[in-house]
């Protein structure tokens, strides 16, 4: 089992069809949303009824096994040491234990306590806006350990501090009780209780409330360290307790958990070895955490209807509130959706889909291009910053894709009929020295066949890339330049067969990736790659790899490429079309009902139909055609539509009445409603 003892708790999700790691509710940056996710040291009254309902039904009952002093006589092999027998212990062992008094006074706590998984009260969940915003679009959202990043190593630093020190500090009783006695005598200021203090407060948050008399009894921890430092403490005893104690309490599945640290304690406890019985206590903190874990997502699970169908409500209130009190102003927000307004196209499909949300779903299909300034969008969008990031990378990564297509299609085109088995050495190597944007006109008008090209791809994205030698987006193309001879046809369906496989080479190369860097650095770091993939296909002679090179990299991510602006503006128009249609299927349902929609049941399909024409797409196209070209076509937009129109339409609902259209005085004057949880 993974050691999780570290604490700190956040929110992750995984939503489906795609591989987001979104939906992780972080803490937001406004004052009273940190207030509300800073980890307290009181829990509410209501706090230990809702883990009652939780608690496994019919659990498997304890007998509490209390440790009076009249029953401790049985004392463990480890701790019941003569103090004159460490009487004699060198000088080397009482330097070797040596701790600095201002180390002893900056006692670190136990890396899991009742305060760090504060948040994960159910008080605290149904008042934590940000998770209760996210929450409406991740059917996967659940807490978990925080151990990622800079914050998670800081973490985890600390862990290993406490209990590094907690066996530094027994491993002193054992060899030198002496100079532990005289170190730190009869009191508490050591790791040991504290690491008791917790373990008992955190059972208190997980049993019901009659169990916890017996609580009482059986970790007294005052009693324990005066046993402790008598030598007569019996730590088997305690760990066949706190054993029994958690199995009657914890799902099944935690059951394996529990043994290991309970054999960890005793073999450790028996055997002197004090690095094994401080694995088993950081054992007994982890299962707690999970255990809490468990109950947090349980009541995440049964509270997501009610949060879900009281979200606009919420917000309203929590903004509202925030205006209120000048800590939010509204008037970018207002000038914002006055700015899209004026550049509202009044298209008749768009009037009728999307009614008076005309301007502000064309202003977010905007503000997800890779091309609009990433801080464009108000403060009104707080929440979905995150949800924005990531479809602003989904349509980066739609259009590059695109352009390296286009950009082969017109270097194929321009290869074709030089690129004989017996002329590979007579293609001049000045062929690239004209940019290809300028040879084009980057124009989609039909050329030597070549409109027919424009959309050639597969229905699905292979999970591994086309065996290649240089073809990793970490290792240097040129190195190990390998250019194989594809076959040469003129017909139309073997081209488009070639670019349907070249399309599909390109996304499993962006797929050896890391996901976690930023889009348009990652593009410009795999260009290469991408430049030598694209050569393979077009057959192209070596000696114009390096201009080649450069000329994709002035089109891949440069909004400034007329290629890059062609393919942006293509996409736009496709996604507003399929935004159409997903908001005037939508914006009838409830807030729960929106949700098992848009995150379970997304419409897929070629067999959707639209309100008006589909703008700019082309000519009209052959059933082959259409059965090639269907997923470069597509590019995600269609799941980007969907998770765009979500989160509008909820967008929509809490602030068209606060911002968008001028209803602020009133909702201002109003006083507050009493919430529905």
């Amino acid at each position: 089992m993974g050691d999780q003892g570290t604490g700190g708790i956040e929110s992750r999700g995984v939503e489906s069809n795609t591989t987001r790691r979104m939906s992780e509710p972080r803490p937001n940056s406004h004052d009273d949303q940190m207030k509300q996710q800073t980890p307290e040291t009181k829990t509410t009254n209501g706090e230990s009824e809702e883990q009652q309902k939780y608690t496994q039904t019919g659990p498997r009952h304890i007998v509490p096994v209390p440790v009076h002093a009249s029953q401790a006589s049985i004392a463990a092999p480890s701790l019941s040491r003569n103090p004159s027998t460490s009487s004699n212990a060198s000088g080397e062992s009482r330097n070797m234990f040596e701790f600095s008094r201002s180390r002893a006074h900056r006692l670190p706590e136990p890396p899991v306590t009742k305060a760090t998984l504060s948040e994960l009260d159910v008080n605290k969940i149904i008042h934590n806006p940000k998770l209760r915003h996210d929450i409406n679009f991740d059917p996967d959202l659940h807490f978990r350990p925080n151990v990622d990043g800079e914050k998670g190593r800081r973490k985890q630093e600390k862990a290993n501090q406490f209990w590094n020190m907690l066996t530094e500090q027994l491993q002193l009783f054992i060899i030198d009780r002496e100079q532990f006695m005289v170190r730190f005598g009869q009191g508490e200021d050591w790791c040991l209780p504290q690491l008791l203090k917790s373990v008992k407060e955190i059972i208190q948050t997980l049993v019901p409330q009659r169990d916890r008399m017996y609580l009482e009894e059986g970790l007294n921890v005052e009693l324990i360290m005066q046993q402790f430092g008598k030598g007569i403490a019996d730590l088997e005893k305690l760990a066949s307790w706190l054993s029994g104690v958690l199995k009657s309490h914890c799902a099944p599945m935690r059951d394996e958990w529990v043994d290991e640290m309970y054999n960890q304690l005793t073999n450790g406890n028996k055997t002197d070895d004090m690095e094994e019985l401080v694995q088993g206590m950081r054992s007994l903190l982890s299962v707690l955490e999970a255990m809490k874990l468990d109950v947090a997502n349980h009541q995440i699970r049964c509270l997501r209807p009610i949060l879900i169908e009281d979200t606009v409500h919420f917000e309203q209130r929590f903004f509202l509130k925030k205006i209120r009190d000048h800590k939010m102003d509204p008037i970018p927000a207002r000038q914002w959706y006055l700015a899209v307004s004026q550049f509202y196209s009044r298209d008749p499909a768009s009037i009728q889909a999307f009614g008076e949300m005309g301007p502000f779903f064309e202003g977010i299909c905007r503000m997800v291009l890779p091309s609009t300034d990433i801080y464009s969008h108000p403060d009104t969008f707080v929440f979905d910053e995150e949800r924005i990031a990531k479809l602003r990378s989904d349509m980066l990564d739609a259009v590059n894709l695109e352009v390296c297509m286009r950009v082969y299609e017109l270097m194929e085109r321009r290869y074709r009929y030089y690129n004989g088995m017996s002329m590979m050495s007579s293609v001049p190597t000045s062929f690239l020295a004209v940019p290809l944007s300028d040879i084009s006109g980057v124009s989609s008008k039909s050329e030597d066949e070549g409109s027919e090209n424009f959309f050639s791809s597969s229905n699905s994205r292979p999970p591994s890339l086309v065996s290649s030698s240089a073809g990793s987006a970490h290792s240097s193309p040129r190195t190990s330049l390998v250019l194989p001879t594809q076959p040469v046809s003129n017909r139309l369906e073997d081209r488009q067969v070639k670019a349907q496989n070249l399309y599909n080479s390109l996304v499993a190369l962006l797929q050896t990736t890391p996901t976690s860097s930023r889009s348009v650095n990652r593009w410009k770091a795999m260009k290469d790659s991408l430049a030598l993939q694209i050569f393979r296909f077009a057959n192209a002679p070596a000696q114009d790899l390096l201009l080649f090179e450069a000329e994709l990299d002035y089109h891949i991510s440069e909004p400034g490429s007329p290629i890059f602006r062609q393919v942006e503006e293509y996409y736009f128009l496709r996604l507003l079309m399929d935004v159409r249609q997903r908001v005037k299927d939508f914006k009838g349902l409830t807030g729960a009902a929106l949700f098992s929609v848009a995150t379970g049941g997304r419409l897929h399909g070629p067999s959707r139909t639209w309100d008006g024409p589909r703008e700019n797409v082309g000519r009209e196209r052959t059933s082959l055609e259409n059965a090639i070209r269907e997923a470069r076509e597509e590019g995600g937009v269609e799941d980007m539509a969907t998770r765009l129109a979500h989160m509008g339409l909820l967008h929509w609902r809490v602030w068209s009445h606060l911002i968008y259209d001028g209803g602020l005085d009133n909702a201002v004057a109003e006083p507050d409603i009493p919430m529905a949880i």
